[in-house]
């Protein structure tokens, strides 16, 4: 099979203009299982949106960097709520759909080559902090964030603990953190390149942010063990 950058952005655009599937989006993981993606979720309208990113979204303040915003769901959500909002996006495909889906202010943006300007929330949702990718990762884009906030700024974020994976499928942990995952896109035969992905649980969430001097607060969790955290730097 050829190697093909953003099959991820092939999807989405797929779906844009046929408005169905026509091909799965295949994920493949480091923990040895394959899923199809429906590429669908990407495009949910509010009524969509689960009770956990409607209470993220609710919880937004001021001017808005939604990092990871895809093909602008959040972001449509948020402008459409009045709110001043960034969609910040590094797939130049997602910011084309955005674009023609009406989100006025798009930044196609690696998040941690982007600067200069200040906000008072910081969104990540869908776990959008997977883009840290591992531990001194989610250390950095913790570092980065505080360049990016105002004063009163704070992050709103997802992330689950994954480790029934492991007890519920009788996958082995690896070597590293078992939250630390490798993913690779698949779309009409095309495989994407590899990049890994970061989960969280709540324990090492906490730990690393208190010593990174930030105030953490778990919002709400489901059954899923997914859960909704607003941190703002101690002050």
């Amino acid at each position: 099979m050829t190697t093909y950058r953003d099959v991820y952005g092939e999807a989405l655009d797929d779906y844009f203009v046929h408005q169905e599937e026509k091909f799965p989006l295949i994920l493949h993981t480091s923990y040895g299982d394959q899923d199809e993606m429906p590429v669908e979720v990407f495009f949910r309208a509010a009524e969509d949106f689960p009770e956990l990113e409607f209470i993220g979204l609710s919880l937004c303040d001021g001017r808005v960097l939604d990092v990871g915003a895809g093909v602008g769901g959040h972001s449509l959500y948020l402008q459409e709520k009045g709110f001043d909002v960034d969609a910040l996006e590094i797939s130049q495909t997602a910011c084309h759909i955005m674009q023609q889906r009406g989100v006025q202010n798009i930044i196609c943006a690696d998040f941690y080559k982007f600067n200069g300007q200040k906000y008072d929330t910081l969104l990540f949702l869908m776990n959008g902090i997977g883009i840290a990718e591992d531990i001194e990762g989610f250390r950095n884009l913790l570092m980065h964030s505080k360049q990016l906030l105002t004063e009163k700024g704070q992050l709103l974020f997802d992330s689950s603990d994954i480790s029934y994976l492991y007890k519920d499928y009788n996958i082995k942990k690896p070597d590293h953190y078992y939250g630390e995952i490798q993913y690779q896109y698949e779309y009409k035969g095309k495989k994407g390149n590899l990049f890994k992905w970061l989960y969280l649980d709540q324990n090492l969430l906490i730990k690393i942010s208190h010593d990174l001097g930030w105030v953490v607060q778990i919002l709400y969790e489901d059954e899923n063990d997914q859960y909704l955290v607003r941190m703002e730097p101690k002050r």
